[in-house]
């Protein structure tokens, strides 16, 4: 995704369906969600070799953050770009919550600088979170609390709820996929 890699045919592709979206077309929205979908997977498979099954739950809270963020975009840059600065501030947050040391894939030389620029936050993006969160179970809400508002590791998490390992790691993903659903409606 970065712009070694973003072909000029997705971002003549994305950029329409992202400005009518913007203006309120909601299957011009759930069109733009899927090719960003499509290209956030592979942009984390490419990075995340050895996590694989963490792709989709990373696509979907990106996907999250997109919709949380859409007011930032600025029409001036490619949607492409502004999607690639989430996609990898993400990334960037997995690696920490796993205490990743090495570097990304990319060197930071042969990236764009424009595409490191984190897109400012919008105002009610946290209210908009909380509405969003109240309507997941508890179980699932309280497990994306943890383990991605504050940053626990799942073992973490399963010790203070008393839940599983594998339990946490269940209610993320649906939560995720759940809120991620609610989001395209």
């Amino acid at each position: 995704m970065g712009s070694e890699n973003v072909s000029p045919d997705t971002e003549a592709r994305l950029r329409p369906l992202w400005m009518a979206a913007q203006a309120g077309d909601e299957r011009a929205y759930r069109e733009a969600l899927a090719l960003m979908a499509a290209r956030l997977r592979s942009y984390y498979r490419r990075r995340m070799p050895t996590l694989q099954d963490d792709v989709e739950d990373l696509v979907q809270e990106t996907l999250l953050a997109v919709h949380l963020q859409r007011g930032t975009y600025d029409p001036a840059f490619p949607v492409t770009a502004w999607l690639t600065a989430i996609a990898r501030h993400k990334l960037v947050d997995l690696w920490r919550r796993r205490g990743r040391k090495e570097g990304l894939h990319d060197g930071y030389e042969d990236v764009d600088e424009s595409e490191l620029a984190a897109p400012p936050s919008e105002p009610h993006a946290g209210r908009d979170l909380d509405v969003l969160l109240q309507a997941l179970p508890q179980a699932q809400r309280q497990a994306i609390e943890l383990t991605k508002l504050e940053g626990l590791s799942v073992a973490e998490a399963s010790n203070r709820t008393g839940a599983s390992e594998a339990s946490i790691k269940v209610l993320v993903h649906r939560g995720l996929k759940r809120l991620a659903d609610m989001v395209k409606r």
